[in-house]
């Protein structure tokens, strides 16, 4: 085509009112394509209806696995149901138009959900301040890592070392690490929590805090916590909790009651915004007033009640992350908060409990349940029974994919041989718990008749089993049209 056509649109509506006709000015394509820059030949492309694009990639959707399709029992990283009202409202214009380096003025209603935000994070942690510009977990970790250096910094004391339980996430030993401390590991004790004892060994005037999941990697809460608490504070210490597992806290306990100085939330965990395949993410970050001038810049904070970009903080660790933060994330964070309130919040991380407890007694018969105590939100099986049975944690976690669920964290925490995590979540009906329960039953059973049916899974996937170090090594991705 050599030109742009004017077209005339006349519309008529049910009044019988007819729109002017669209002028269009008329250009040829030299006006806006230089003709070293054009074809010679129309390109040859498919012609396609709709409808087949339609069944294309609703059959892709139907090879793919995800949460509107099933359950993700995976451990630490709850994986829940998104409420689709989330993605409405954070699709608004409003939202998705505008631009960080606008003036203030322009934006305040961001602003303001910003910062009401940040006021219900205060209210479930029980902290003071609250930065929402760390864009993962991991990076809030970094975060709330550069806040204890620049608060021991200031004060002169030029502290080395970082400790972390034995259970803890592999981000906690990272951070650590790339922030120059050195670290120091404490073990649990054969309750599966941290041991008090070990810890006491540990402490000196060169450790700068302790990083603590809690409830832990093993879904089982540091009772001690207080205690704990009191031992980094008596040497002059700070104590960091990662939030991953938050979840089963909202409502019934406030991290900055129990002693926690800093604290990191994950916004696409806790409060239901989309997680997995990489991304996005949002870890901001409260702590207390004592720390909150180290917050990265912009703070935002209340002034004549209003929101505003507060940059005056001169001992704050700089920016962690471009701009503001994932905005977006932030936008079905507020929306899922609001929705459920105080009331519903709290009943989630009941629910989740009450469904993680319900897996377990289920299943405790037929494997190896390494620590017996009342779960939180999480807990870990062991595989070492199977594994007798020439059946490897893999096996299983690869067999429960011809179940048509997805499978569960293994190998993980590192403390548990042949560990199976799960988390099944408050989103999961009871059915859908029992149709995951009676999977893992008849794999167990499977594992003692037949256990070359397990070896050999999945069988009803799309893509039957791979051999993983050939795909890491010598990956070869190739399209291969239906037969």
């Amino acid at each position: 085509m050599s030109e742009f056509l004017l077209f005339e649109i006349s519309v008529k509506n049910r009044s019988g009112f007819t729109l002017p006709p669209l002028d269009i000015p008329e250009k040829s394509l030299e006006d806006i394509l230089p003709s070293k820059f054009s074809r010679n030949e129309n390109p040859d492309l498919p012609e396609i209806s709709e409808s087949d694009v339609i069944r294309h990639f609703i059959h892709l959707s139907n090879l793919n696995y995800h949460i509107d399709k099933g359950m993700y029992p995976l451990g630490s990283c709850t994986m829940k149901y998104n409420p689709k009202i989330n993605d409405k409202l954070s699709s608004l214009p409003g939202f998705t138009e505008i631009h960080p380096f606008q003036h203030q003025e322009d934006i305040w209603g961001a602003i303001q959900i910003m910062g009401e935000l940040s006021e219900y994070l205060k209210i479930i942690s029980g902290l003071e301040e609250i930065t929402l510009q760390p864009s993962a977990g991991a990076q809030g970790e970094l975060t709330g890592i550069k806040i204890i250096r620049a608060y021991h910094d200031t004060k002169g004391n030029l502290r080395k070392t970082i400790l972390i339980p034995d259970s803890a996430h592999g981000t906690n030993p990272a951070n650590v690490t790339v922030s120059g401390y050195d670290l120091v590991q404490v073990k649990s004790n054969n309750k599966g929590l941290i041991d008090v004892d070990d810890l006491k060994k540990k402490l000196n005037k060169d450790v700068a805090g302790f990083m603590v999941t809690n409830p832990n990697t093993l879904g089982l809460f540091e009772k001690d916590i207080k205690q704990i608490a009191s031992l980094m504070h008596d040497i002059g210490a700070l104590l960091y909790m990662d939030g991953a597992n938050l979840n089963a806290l909202l409502g019934i306990v406030r991290p900055g009651d129990i002693g926690f100085d800093i604290v990191h939330f994950n916004l696409h965990k806790t409060f239901s915004t989309p997680h997995g395949g990489g991304g996005p993410g949002s870890g901001p970050v409260g702590v207390t007033s004592e720390l909150s001038d180290y917050l990265p810049v912009p703070v935002i904070s209340k002034r004549n009640n209003t929101f505003i970009f507060d940059y005056d903080r001169p001992k704050s660790i700089g920016r962690i992350h471009e701009f503001f933060g994932n905005f977006n994330i932030m936008v079905k964070a507020y929306v899922y908060i609001r929705m459920l309130g105080s009331t519903g919040l709290k009943k989630v991380s009941k629910n989740a409990i009450i469904n993680a407890n319900y897996v377990m007694r289920k299943l405790e018969k037929y494997y190896l349940l390494p620590y017996t105590q009342h779960a939180m939100h999480e807990f870990v099986l062991s595989g070492n029974w199977q594994k007798e049975k020439g059946v490897k944690t893999l096996d299983m976690a690869k067999h429960l994919l011809d179940f048509g669920i997805h499978a569960p964290t293994v190998y993980f925490p590192l403390v548990v041989q042949e560990a199976l995590m799960i988390e099944p979540t408050e989103t999961e009906s009871k059915e859908e718990l029992d149709k995951f329960i009676d999977a893992m039953i008849t794999i167990a059973r499977e594992t003692e008749e037949n256990p070359e049916i397990v070896r050999n899974a999945p069988t009803k996937t799309p893509v039957f089993r791979l051999n993983e170090g050939m795909a890491a090594r010598d990956l070869d991705v190739k399209f291969q049209k239906d037969s």
